[in-house]
Formats: structure tokens, sequence, C-alpha cells
């Protein structure tokens, strides 16, 4: 990431105004920081001026402007940041989310590097506006702004407009059908009422590890009203669960450490969840189920189930991390193909399937709605559903049983994958290429 100084512009009165339960100057903070700035100049009021020449005072790092009196988000300054080390001023693009502008013009960032950077913060030091500055900047690449980059708030009626600009980002392009029309309709308004409040992602995180176990003590128990009752409260954080993420997106909070925490919370949920069913089984069928068999099927299958369990999580994250540079099991990628690096000599892994079976040949319209929806069933989202419905008709044993059938075909597919993925990263090595790391 490129190591940046940033300048805040938030002397209008409305860089205090709130979207999403963060006043739009902080705001604008987060997203410096974000795209690599290290400091940060908040110019909010006329005295601060004589500072920032003392604050900029031997520095060399490019300068990053942000005037506060809108909204901004994350997509109106990566573009800048990509430009380097050209100057480069933030315009709107030809088909912006918000019309409140004329395509073409100054879209409230701007990014110099050099002597520019030094004139600029002298500028700004004199009391000029950032508007007259870009006008002076002749030889700055001109970039159009990504989607939700920004929004005016100068009444209520733009601030209700950038509320709902803002909450598009919501839904992510990883979500299937089953999290797009089942779960986001309840986390959504979840999460506009916690973006309000100081709760932070990873006391999300927390609160969910604990109703899960919760769910899980109650699961375990020989009542099937119990199971029951755990069951629901085991769905009621995978709702819970999608609230996390969608406040650490609103409120730029996102994090490695708190994906971790996310992930590693949903991994051990699942196989909590299944050896508390498989206790419940225990207790409430008996070791006697299937006849005199000699042991029980219950405790057997629930270690399998966690060895399988364990292997499977081993292997998407060694997938994530080592091929796809990511912390999101959302993210991993069953094929992969090798195409050229950035760098001489140098490749790289890239998807190699859009759908999450992959088939040589077209299919016929049923088969091919089956190759993409049906890995859907395998997902946490659809299993916690599921487990609640086979509950309440009180059939815990096909839901257990679904559980270590899915584990099992996970396990064969993922293993697969797996080999796969190792079997191509030698025959990079074989060859004597430089594989690059994910994300580089």
């Amino acid at each position: 990431m490129v190591k940046l100084d940033a300048i805040v512009l938030a002397t209008d009165p409305l860089s205090g105004v709130r979207i999403a339960g963060l006043r739009v100057r902080e705001r604008a903070v987060r997203v410096a920081k974000r795209v690599g700035a290290e400091r940060v100049f908040v110019l909010d009021t006329e005295a601060a001026r004589g500072e920032l020449v003392a604050w900029r005072a031997g520095r060399d790092a490019p300068l990053l402007v942000i005037r506060a009196d809108q909204l901004v988000h994350t997509p109106l300054v990566d573009a800048l940041v990509a430009a380097l080390p050209q100057n480069a001023v933030s315009t709107v693009p030809e088909n912006p989310l918000v019309n409140d502008l004329t395509a073409g013009t100054y879209a409230g960032a701007f990014l110099v590097g050099g002597g520019a950077a030094d004139d600029v913060v002298a500028a700004l030091a004199r009391g000029e506006t950032d508007v007259a500055i870009v006008a002076k900047i002749s030889d700055a690449r001109r970039v159009p702004h990504g989607a939700i980059a920004r929004a005016p708030i100068a009444n209520a009626q733009q601030q209700r407009a950038a509320h709902r600009l803002l909450y598009r980002i919501l839904v992510k392009p990883q979500d299937n059908a089953i999290t797009r029309y089942l779960y986001r309709p309840v986390s959504m308004p979840l999460t506009r009422l916690l973006v309000w409040t100081p709760i932070t992602p990873n006391q999300i995180s927390y609160v969910v590890a604990a109703l899960v176990a919760f769910g899980c003590w109650l699961t375990a128990h020989a009542e099937m009203e119990l199971a029951l009752l755990g069951t629901v409260v085991v769905l009621v954080a995978s709702y819970i669960d999608c609230c996390d993420g969608e406040v650490a997106r609103v409120k730029l909070l996102s994090s490695r450490f708190g994906a971790w925490i996310d992930t590693v919370v949903d991994e051990l949920s699942s196989v909590g969840y299944m050896v508390a069913l498989g206790w419940h089984c225990h207790l409430y069928y008996g070791r006697n189920y299937f006849g005199p068999i000699g042991f029980d099927p219950w405790l057997v299958a629930s270690a399998i189930s966690v060895v399988t369990y364990l292997w499977c999580i081993y292997c998407i994250y060694y997938n994530i991390i080592v091929a796809v540079g990511s912390a999101n099991s959302q993210d991993y990628v069953g094929r992969f193909e090798v195409v050229p690096g950035k760098q001489p000599n140098s490749v790289r892994l890239a998807p190699a399937a859009a759908r999450a079976i992959a088939t040589k040949e077209p299919l016929p319209q049923p088969f091919e709605l089956l190759a993409t929806y049906l890995p859907y069933i395998v997902r946490r989202d659809f299993i916690s559903w599921s487990m609640v419905v086979f509950a309440a008709v009180h059939i815990t044993d096909v839901a257990f049983a679904t559980l270590v059938l899915g584990g099992l075909i996970s396990f064969v597919i993922l293993t697969i994958d797996h080999l796969k993925l190792r079997s191509l990263r030698r025959s990079v090595e074989r060859r004597g290429l430089l594989l690059e790391a994910p994300g580089q």
C-alpha cells in the first residue's frame, strides 16, 4: 500500500453531519487511512491553517486532499492512488449514481506529489479553496471516481439519499440467492440500527459466539423441544452474524483481525452445532438405534465428522490464504489457472471457473440451474434454516445424518480441489517461475 499524507477539509458545518452513525469528517479520515494515509490533518478551523506548513515540513510523501462537506467513500480516492506517481483529480463519471454535479467536473478529492504537494499545503494555509487549487494543477490526470463514492448532504432530502446510497454496499458480490433474499432483508434493518451505536463489528462477533455456544448447549439435551430451541438460537445467531461485516463496511471498520474473528466463529459454530446435535441424538435415540451393533453410532459419526470438518476448514483456509489472499471463506475458489504475473518470469493464480460446478459442455437449462444453485445447500446459511425445519418436525436424526453426509461430500470435493491446487503450485515451481503472492 502506498504511504500518504492526507488533509481533510472540514471547515464547512456540513462536515459534522452524521450519515449512518458517523460524522462525514470522520468518515473522510477513515477513507484516507483506508487507502494508505499514515498521517491525517483535519483542517476544521481558520486557526488550524497556521499549523499546516509545520505539519507537512520535511515530508515527501504524496498528499491526498478530501473535502468533507459531502458523504465520501473509498471509491472516491481509490483511483487516485492507482494513478500515482502522476498527480490526479477525482472527477464525476459519465453515469454517476447521484447527479448533482456535471460529468467530468471536480468531485471533491485530489492527490499530488513532490513540489506540488508543498504548493498545495501553502495554498491551503493562505486560505485558498480546494476548487481554486485544483484549477491550478495543470498536469493532473482527471480520474472518474467509482460507484458509491460521494453524495451531497446539504439538506434533509439529500442526507436521506446519501444513506440509501451508502447502504447499497451491504450487498456483497459473493452473496448467494439465500443470503440475498432470506438473510439480508432481516440483517440490513438491524445493521441500520447498530451503526448508530458504539457497538463494534468485533463485539457483534463475540455476541454471535456467545449465542451459538448457548444454542449448542440447548441442542445437546435429550429433549426434542430444547434441541429445537437451541437450533433456533443458532439460526438467530446466523442472522446477527451478517451484521458484523455490514457494520464494518458501512463505518469503514473492516480489519484483517475482524475478518479472522468472524470466520473462526463461523467455522467453530458449524463444528460445535454438529457435535451438539450428535450428542442430542445419542441421548434421545440411544446407541441401539440401528440395533445391537456394539458401538454408539452417534458418537462414532460425531468423531468422524469432526475430523472431516476440520480437514475441510484446513483446505478452505489454505485456499483463501495461499491462493486467493483473503480471510473470508466466501472467497473460496475451486479451480485456478496460471496467468502471467506483473513481473518478468512471474505468474499468478486466477480463478478458472465462474460457476461452482464447472462443465466442459453447455448443459440443458434445468441442469444448468442445478450446476449453479445446488452448491448453495452446503452453505451455512441454508443449513441453519434446514436444521430448524428438521428439528421442528422432530427428525433430528435426519438433520444429523444430513450434516454428516454433507461433511463427507465436502471432504471429498475439497480434498480434490486441495490436491489440484498443490499440484498446480508445484508445476509452477518445476518450471522455474516465480509465483506472485495473491493481491500483489
